[in-house]
C-alpha cells in the first residue's frame, strides 16, 4: 500500500496503515509530536503502537532539534542475522541441548559476563577501534561513567523483554542465526540522565508532552547528548556484533562436523538517530521502532517468538524518510498479554519452536503481537522481501 495521510497539528502524518486500526492513544501521541516546532516531518510505520516518550514505529524528522525520550532508553536496539552452510536436515530431532549451549555461552536477562568479552579471542571477529571506543567512554556524562565496569561486562549479553536469540530455517532449508538487542543497562542510564536534562529546559516548558522535549542545534545540552547518544548506538552495535561471534562458536563447536561458514552478518538498528538530508534540508532523523531502508539496504523485520521473520531490502521511499518497520509490533500492552493468556496458550502458540513457555514470557506470545504477514504487505513500497525464516530454537532473558 501506498501511505494515508492525516491531518496533524503542523505538519501531516504519513501512515502505512488503516488510521482506523490505531489506538486512541498511539494517535493521540502523534498527534502531540505533529505539534513540535521543530518537526519537519512524520512517517508512520504498520507496526505502529503506543510508546514511552514517542509512538513505536515513528520516523520523526527534525531540522536542528532531538527528543532523547522519542529515540527512548534502549538507544541503538535493533537486529542482527547471518546465513549459515547449515541446512535443516543438520539439525538433530530434538534442539534443547543447543539452546542450552547459546543460554550458557550469552547472558540473558540482567546476566552479565563474569569477565569482559575479549574481542581477540573471538573467531574472525572485527575489532578495529575497540580500544579506541572504550576511551570515548570517559566522555560521556559523569553522572554514568562510575558504570563502566558493568558495561563491559554487559557487552555480549542479549537483556530481557523482546531480547532474543533464534536459530531459524528459511524457505529453502538453509539455516540461520539471528538476534535482536540494544545497549544495555548503559544506554538506559544515558537515556535517561539526558531525558531529565531536556525537561527541564525553558524552551520545553510549553510542550503539550513532557516527553517531547528536545535539544536544540548548537546548545551544549545538545552536543553532550549527541556525544553520548551517538557512544551508545555504538555500544548497541558491538553488543551485537559480539553476541553473534559467541552464537557463531556455539554453531561451530556443535556442528564442528560440517565445518559451518556464515555469510556477511546484516545488521541494523531500529531505535536510533541518524543524519539524513531530505527535500533539500538536513535532519536528524530518529527511528522509534523502525529500521532504514534506504534503496539496496538489507534489514531485518521479526515477527514473534513463534511467527517468523523477514530479511528484507530496502527501496529507498523518500516519503518514509528511507524507512520500514521493525518488527510485527504489538497489538496489545504486556500487562494485557498477562491477562488474557496462559501457558498453555503459549505452548500452543510456539509449538514447534525450542524455548521457554512458562509465566515469565506469558507477555511475548504470538497472540500479543500483530499480523506479521499483514505488516509486511502494508510495506511494499518501503522494502521487497528477501527471506522469510521460521524460528526452531528462541532463547529469551
Amino acid at each position: 500500500m501506498t501511505y494515508t495521510e492525516v491531518p496533524g497539528i503542523r505538519v501531516p502524518i504519513r501512515m502505512w496503515t488503516d488510521p482506523a486500526t490505531v489506538e486512541g492513544a498511539a494517535l493521540q501521541q502523534l498527534r502531540n509530536i505533529s505539534s513540535l516546532p521543530w518537526l519537519h516531518g512524520l512517517a508512520v510505520m504498520p507496526d505502529v503502537h503506543l510508546g514511552k516518550g514517542a509512538t513505536v514505529g515513528s520516523v520523526i524528522a527534525m531540522k536542528g532539534a532531538v527528543c532523547p525520550a522519542a529515540v527512548g532508553v534502549d538507544i541503538g536496539c535493533g537486529m542482527s542475522a547471518v546465513k549459515t552452510s547449515l541446512t535443516a536436515e543438520d539439525l538433530p530431532d530434538g534442539l534443547s541441548g543447543l539452546r542450552s549451549k547459546i543460554e550458557q555461552a550469552i547472558p540473558v536477562g540482567r546476566g552479565l559476563h563474569t569477565d569482559p568479552v575479549d574481542p581477540a579471542k573471538l573467531h574472525g571477529f572485527r575489532a578495529a577501534g575497540w580500544d579506541d571506543f572504550w576511551q570515548r567512554f570517559d566522555g560521556v556524562a559523569e553522572e554514568v561513567k562510575w558504570r563502566r565496569e558493568r558495561a563491559m561486562q554487559q557487552m555480549g549479553t542479549l537483556g530481557a523483554g523482546n531480547h532474543f536469540c533464534e536459530v531459524c530455517i528459511d524457505t529453502s532449508g538453509s539455516v540461520w542465526l539471528m538476534l535482536h538487542s540494544g545497549s544495555r543497562n548503559i544506554g538506559k542510564e544515558l537515556a535517561e540522565h539526558h531525558m531529565g536534562v531536556a525537561r527541564s529546559l525553558s524552551h520545553n516548558q510549553g510542550l503539550v508532552d513532557q516527553d517531547l522535549a528536545v535539544f536544540l542545534a548548537k546548545t551544549p545540552e545538545m552536543a553532550a547528548y549527541r556525544q553520548d547518544l551517538f557512544w551508545a548506538q555504538e555500544y548497541a552495535k558491538h553488543n551485537r556484533a559480539v553476541m553473534m561471534a559467541l552464537f557463531q562458536d556455539v554453531v561451530r563447536r556443535e556442528f564442528a562436523k560440517a565445518d559451518v561458514t556464515f555469510d556477511e552478518v546484516i545488521s541494523c538498528h531500529h531505535n536510533y538517530v541518524a543524519e539524513e538530508r531530505y527535500d533539500g534540508v538536513d535532519l536528524l532523523v530518529t527511528r522509534k521502532g523502525a529500521i532504514r531502508a534506504g534503496s539496496g539496504d538489507l534489514g531485518i523485520i521479526p515477527g514473534s517468538m513463534g511467527t517468523g521473520s523477514y530479511i528484507v531490502r530496502g527501496l529507498g521511499n523518500a516519503a518514509s524518510f528511507n524507512s520500514a518497520s521493525h518488527g510485527a509490533g504489538r497489538k496489545m500492552s504486556r500487562n494485557a498479554a498477562k491477562k488474557r493468556f496462559t501457558t498453555r496458550d503459549l505452548a500452543e502458540q510456539t509449538a514447534g519452536v525450542e524455548c521457554r513457555k512458562d509465566s515469565g514470557v506469558v507477555d511475548e506470545i504470538p497472540g500479543a503481537y500483530k499480523n506479521i504477514e499483514k505488516v509486511i504487505d502494508q510495506q511494499k513500497d518501503l522494502v521487497e522481501v528477501v527471506a522469510h525464516l521460521k524460528q526452531v530454537v528462541c532463547v529469551k532473558g
